[in-house]
This record gives structure tokens, sequence and C-alpha cells, in this order.
């Protein structure tokens, strides 16, 4: 077997230069919080320094304010969490004037999550949300990957040349850039991401959740009022090690926003050595509302155990195990003397 290479010398934590690059942006390390997970950002300011955070993503926002699912729609898996919200938010309008100030105070990276119900809702949205130009949206994040929504979703989600159609038309509705999030559901996901990219979108997002169930063997009910919902959390970290490492390769020019089981420093490493340029933490703020900079603080250290400068040296660095040396029989005469 051929023997691990070796880390380079440690570093010292001051050694280590977090900063990197998504596109157009600089941000001052790749440690972001995840949408869904982390509502509008004022509720976890008691819990840690929100300037400190790379950046974060909004909930999901449309053109009009929604309820969201029924009660229950939330459940704890034994590796993660299923959830099915329904995308419950406040409508643009009050997110512009109600929620942006705060954020745009903050000075940290706002990446808007936003989507519609047809296209001419992504449109509408998109359009609406440009309000936020130079008002501290940096980024407009189009999800059309969620699981959670009846009308649109999966054919925005899986099919290229939708994706791209409804891409271009909302890079033209608005003058900030646009990062669209990957549907994991794609038969081929570097084809989708191409296709957005060949549209107009500044990077993707990636993964969603993965459409899952769980059942109480008691009541014999699902334990969630839709049925099913998505599945987030430690459980899908190797799916989306495996879509960003895939779409990397096929798309190495195109910026990939990281996410999926990010609970710790090493495992936000694995994501950038498979391609994502940085992170988002999703699942792990429910368990631990100051995390995400834990997370940062435990790359940092584990980046200077290992050597590693700088974030550019490790985005997409993995290589392929080196092939098992061939196996043959040992000479007959070999055998005999033994």
């Amino acid at each position: 077997m051929t023997a691990a290479p070796r880390p380079a010398a440690s570093l010292p934590l001051g050694g280590v230069d977090l900063s990197c690059r998504f596109g157009p942006l600089t941000l001052p390390h790749p440690v972001m919080t995840a949408s869904g997970c982390f509502a509008y950002g004022q509720k976890f300011a008691p819990f840690m320094d929100l300037r400190q955070l790379a950046g974060l993503s909004t909930k999901g926002i449309s053109p009009r304010p929604r309820p969201g699912n029924p009660l229950p729609r939330i459940c704890e898996t034994a590796a993660g969490m299923l959830n099915s919200i329904g995308l419950e938010n406040v409508g643009a309008e009050a997110f512009l004037s109600e929620k942006l100030p705060f954020l745009a105070d903050l000075g940290v990276s706002v990446w808007v999550n936003f989507f519609g119900e047809d296209a001419d809702e992504y449109v509408q949205c998109a359009r609406m949300l440009d309000a936020g130009h130079q008002r501290g949206i940096d980024v407009l994040e189009m999800n059309i990957s969620c699981p959670n929504i009846k009308k649109g979703g999966i054919e925005f989600g899986t099919v290229p040349e939708v994706a791209h159609a409804l891409t271009k038309r909302c890079v033209e509705a608005t003058r900030i850039p646009i990062v669209v999030k990957l549907s994991p559901n794609a038969a081929d996901l570097p084809a989708m991401a191409q296709a957005v990219a060949d549209a107009g979108a500044m990077g993707v997002s990636l993964i969603n959740t993965i459409t899952g169930m769980a059942i109480d063997v008691r009541t014999r009910r699902p334990r969630l009022a839709t049925t099913y919902g998505g599945l987030s959390g430690a459980a899908i970290k190797p799916i989306a090690l495996r879509m960003i490492h895939q779409v990397h390769r096929a798309v190495p020019e195109l910026p990939i926003c990281g996410m999926g089981g990010v609970g710790s420093g090493e495992d936000a490493l694995e994501l950038l050595m498979a391609g994502a340029s940085c992170v988002q933490v999703g699942t792990a703020n429910f368990a631990r509302p100051g995390g995400a900079l834990e997370i940062r603080d435990e790359l940092r250290a584990l980046m200077a155990e290992l050597g590693i400068a700088r974030v550019a040296e490790v985005i997409g660095c993995v290589e392929p195990l080196p092939p098992e040396p061939a196996w043959a029989p040992a000479p007959p005469d070999a055998e005999a003397s033994r």
C-alpha cells in the first residue's frame, strides 16, 4: 500500500490566511450560514458576534408573504433533521423595509435566497429585490431546488434547458449577481451547473436537502404533517462532497458555495477540498447557535496543524488514490524455498 502523504510543517495560527474569493466577492473566511437555518440573523445575535461571520443567506424570500406548512414540520433524525417548513417568509417588500437594514449594518456578505411558484414569480421577486442593490445585498441566491413547494420547483431544478431560461430571465431582471441553488435531485448536476453558468449565474450553491420521511411507529403516522420533508445534517455530507466534486471537475471556473453536513472545521475543509470556494453552515445552527464561528476557528486550527497557509491552496485539491500495484503470483522457486 502507498503511504499517506506527510503533512507540511505546522503553521502558527496567525500564519493561516482564511480569506477567500467567490467570483468578485472577497470574504474574510469561508464560513457562512445557510438559508432556512439562520432566519434573518437577528435571533442569533445573543449567541455570537454576527459581524465575524463571512456572510449569511437569508430565509427564502417570495414576492408575497407565505405562512408555510402546518405543524409538525420539523423532526430530528439519527444523523440530522427532517423539515417541511414550506418556505415561510415575510415577503420581498417587508424584507427590504424591516430586515435588510439590520443585515446591511453588520458589514458581512448578505445573500438573499429567493424563489417563486412559477417563472414569472421568480422574475418578479428578483426585480423587487433589486431595490437592495448597493443597500447591502451582495448576492441573490436563486432557489430552484426546494422539495417543499408543489409548483415549478422540480422542473426548474432538474431540466437544464428550463433552468437556463429561468436563470437568464432573473439575471436580466436585477443588477445584483445571482448564485443558483441547485437541486440534488437532478440527474446530471454538472449539466445543470453549466446551464445556469451559461445563462449568467455568478456561481452555484449545493447541496440542498434530500427528500426523506420519518414514521411514528406508535401512532402509525408520519412525523411531518406533509409526510415528506428535506433531510439535512451529517447524513447528507457524503452526498454533498460527491456532488461538489463532480461539479467542480466539470465546470472548474464556476464558484461553488458548498453545504450539507458542515458541523466542524474538518467538515468545512472536506467541502473546500472537494471544490467549494466557501461553505454554509445549516443544521448545526440548531444544536449550536454559535457554531458557525466555532467551525471557523476549528478550520483555522486544522489548517495550521496541516501546514496549509491559505484557503486557495486547497480548493478542489483532492486527488484520486494511486492505483495499487498489480498482483502477481510468486515464482515457483520462491514458493519452494519457503
